[in-house]
């Protein structure tokens, strides 16, 4: 009975007519970033955490949360329409969309996506609030040591499943854990690493940090490879599947929403990986896999399933443990400390309307999406036509007065800057930013309980070893750290980074 008053109380409270308007704001901006190439959820999330500052903590998260899985919508009308992937984990839907559609069955194809999106995000948010309570329960009776470890587990996952290399992954999380220590130490109130500067007395800014290496640099890197897009396709008709690929889609659906439902769950997996593996799934199952690549439905249903399970599932760790499972998510977290929020097993206990709320208003955005995503492909598809070079003067212009807005400080305006250029050199080097983001959102926590940890056993490291949980949580974290350092694991890896840039 607690699940249906927990539901209940959420749909209560993603019901009302302010939260519906924002839940319906961040789908239909979700969608539009989807489609628009290279703009990507992580930036847009980004740039809108300074507006967010000015809502109330239900709205912003439900507009944030609508954002996130809305992209995984968009991104798959373009790649199925004209073969170019909105968001990196529709690529997949690309290989076999693309060529239904070149056959006369976009419109089919487009259904597939939406019904399988649709039936995959209703059924990871009801895991999501099946599985919450009691992982949350669990986290309660965490110490100090287990979240210490818990945190070395997500950063240690996050370098585990980013791509390229393991050094460069490993050289993020030390750089932004070392941002992460910038502002006043939390127990002696000495200020550190500020260069003098009072404005960096509390640290960093999130907002300009997260803007700069994701929105900024990711604007700088579309201006260089900046090039005419060509939109030629047919009016979209036929919009429902035939009998034949309603058959065909339904056992995919099935294995991609359970695919992405557990991956999603891993920290640095998410959407993109539940694609991936979802895809292999169902070539090696099918009894016809020379047609993979040429419009095999299942290479459209499994893929849009998985990832759009991934991404809400994703959530289950931000809600229960504070911990986040990708680059969304740690924003997500940074802005419910805007908000003044404590992320972590409390919030379920402490502001129950909000942390149901969030989880009801991912289904009520997922039937949003479901009716208003196939009317509106005609718009999507004009959007495309738009030069990139008219667009972003209007996206930093927003970023910077939305930075600005924050706290009235010049130097979070210098920080963008800074950062945006940072984020650029990085994406040069090939280095991944999303370890560097998880490492400063966990910096301050991880160093906090670790400090706590010890005041609590008087100086004796052994803390983290003697208790079962903490031990076994580093135990694992020492494992899949071994594991990436396997030369073959190792080269895959780097393999894949290489094919996929």
């Amino acid at each position: 009975m607690d699940l249906f008053s927990n539901l209940a109380l959420g749909f209560a409270t993603a019901g009302t007519p302010e939260n519906l308007l924002f839940c319906l704001i961040g789908v239909l901006l979700g969608t539009l970033i989807g489609v628009l190439p290279g703009i990507g959820a992580t930036a847009t999330i980004a740039m809108l955490l300074p507006i967010t500052f000015q809502l109330e903590p239900v709205s912003s998260l439900i507009m944030l949360a609508g954002i996130y899985y809305g992209a995984q919508y968009g991104g798959s009308t373009t790649a199925i329409l004209i073969n170019m992937p909105g968001e990196s984990s529709s690529a997949v839907t690309a290989i076999d969309g693309y060529q239904m559609a070149r056959k006369g069955r976009a419109g089919a194809a487009l259904a597939i996506a939406a019904l399988g999106s649709f039936f995959a995000g209703t059924v990871s948010t009801f895991l999501v609030a099946i599985f919450a309570p009691p992982l949350t329960a669990i986290a309660l009776q965490f110490g100090s040591a287990e979240y210490f470890s818990l945190m070395i587990v997500g950063l240690v996952s996050s370098i585990a499943l980013a791509h390229g290399s393991v050094v460069k992954a490993l050289a993020m999380v030390a750089l932004g854990l070392l941002l992460g220590l910038v502002g006043t130490d939390i127990y002696t109130g000495t200020p550190r690493f500020t260069l003098g500067i009072r404005e960096y007395a509390d640290g960093l800014n999130f907002v300009a940090l997260a803007v700069g290496v994701f929105g900024v640099a990711e604007i700088l890197r579309n201006l260089e490879g900046e090039s005419t897009r060509t939109v030629l396709m047919a009016k979209v008709s036929g919009l429902l599947p035939s009998r034949q690929e309603f058959k065909e889609m339904i056992a995919p659906i099935f294995r991609g929403t359970a695919i992405g439902s557990a991956l999603g769950i891993l920290p640095g997996g998410g959407a993109i990986l539940a694609s991936f593996a979802s895809y292999t799934v169902e070539k090696r199952m099918s009894k016809t896999p020379e047609e993979f690549g040429k419009g095999a439905v299942a290479g459209v249903a499994g893929p849009e399933s998985a990832n759009n399970a991934g991404a809400q599932t994703s959530f289950i760790p931000l809600l229960t443990l504070g911990i986040p499972a990708n680059p969304v998510m740690a924003l997500m977290i940074g802005a419910m400390i805007i908000q003044g929020i404590v992320p972590g097993p409390n919030v379920a206990t402490e502001q129950p309307a909000l942390f149901w709320g969030i989880i009801a208003s991912m289904w009520i955005g997922n039937l949003m999406l479901v009716i208003l995503n196939l009317p509106l492909i005609g718009l999507w598809v004009k959007l495309l036509t738009v030069p990139y070079y008219v667009l972003f003067p209007v996206i930093m212009a927003f970023c910077s007065i939305g930075v600005y807005s924050v706290n009235a400080n010049v130097y979070d305006l210098y920080a963008v800057a800074f950062f945006g250029l940072i984020g650029y050199v990085l994406a040069k080097l090939r280095c991944e930013p999303a370890p560097l983001l998880l490492g400063f959102v966990l910096g301050p926590l991880l160093e906090e309980n670790l400090r706590r940890a010890m005041i609590l056993s008087r100086g004796d490291p052994t803390t983290f070893v003697t208790r079962p949980i903490s031990a076994t949580l580093l135990a694992i974290a020492l494992a899949v750290l071994i594991v990436v350092f396997l030369p073959s694991v190792k080269k895959k890896r780097e393999e894949v980074f290489v094919e996929e840039t």
